[in-house]
C-alpha cells in the first residue's frame, strides 16, 4: 500500500456558513476548527492548507454552559509594571469586538506554526446577520443539527 498525499493543485476548497446563535462555543469551534484544517475530507493531509473556508455569523449571539461567562477571565499583561489587565468573558461579549471570542477559541484549536496561521486566514467571523462573502455562495453548516448538546436551551 502506499501512502496518499495531497498536492497544492489536487486541492479544492468549498465555503461554509454558520449561524453561531445559541450554539456552545467550544462545540462550535471544534467543528469549525476541524473543517478549516480540513479533516472532514477523504484526502486529509496533515502537512497541507485543505481545509475550507468558514464563514460564522452571529457571533455575538454565542452561548456557553455553567459560570462561564462570570468565572471566565481573560488576562493581558501591557508590558508596563502593575499592566496587568482582566476581562470576563461576558465583558469581551458585550464590547465592540464579540468575533474575537470565537476566533481565539479556533486559533487555539488549530495548529500552532505557519500552517496555523495560514488556515485561520480562511475563517471569517462577523458580529452580526450581514456578511461580505454572499458571491462565493457558502453552503449552509448546521452544527445545532450534528449533536442535541451544541446548542444550549434557556
Amino acid at each position: 500500500m502506499r501512502t496518499f498525499s495531497l498536492k497544492a493543485e489536487q486541492i479544492k476548497k468549498n465555503w461554509f456558513i454558520v449561524d453561531a446563535k445559541d450554539l456552545i462555543l467550544g462545540r462550535l469551534s471544534a467543528v469549525v476548527a476541524s473543517y478549516l484544517r480540513g479533516k472532514h475530507k477523504p484526502e486529509f493531509t496533515p502537512s497541507m492548507d485543505c481545509g475550507d473556508y468558514v464563514v460564522v455569523i452571529n457571533a455575538d449571539k454565542i452561548r456557553v454552559t455553567g459560570n462561564k461567562l462570570e468565572d471566565h477571565v481573560f488576562y493581558w499583561h501591557t508590558g508596563y509594571p502593575g499592566g496587568i489587565k482582566q476581562r470576563t468573558l461576558k465583558e469581551r461579549l458585550a464590547s465592540k469586538f464579540p468575533e474575537r471570542v470565537i476566533s481565539k477559541a479556533v486559533e487555539r484549536m488549530l495548529p500552532k506554526g505557519p500552517l496555523g496561521r495560514q488556515m485561520l486566514k480562511n475563517l471569517k467571523v462577523y458580529g452580526g446577520e450581514t456578511h461580505p462573502h454572499a458571491g462565493q455562495q457558502p453552503k449552509v453548516l448546521d452544527i445545532a443539527s450534528m449533536n442535541s448538546k451544541n446548542v444550549k436551551r434557556s
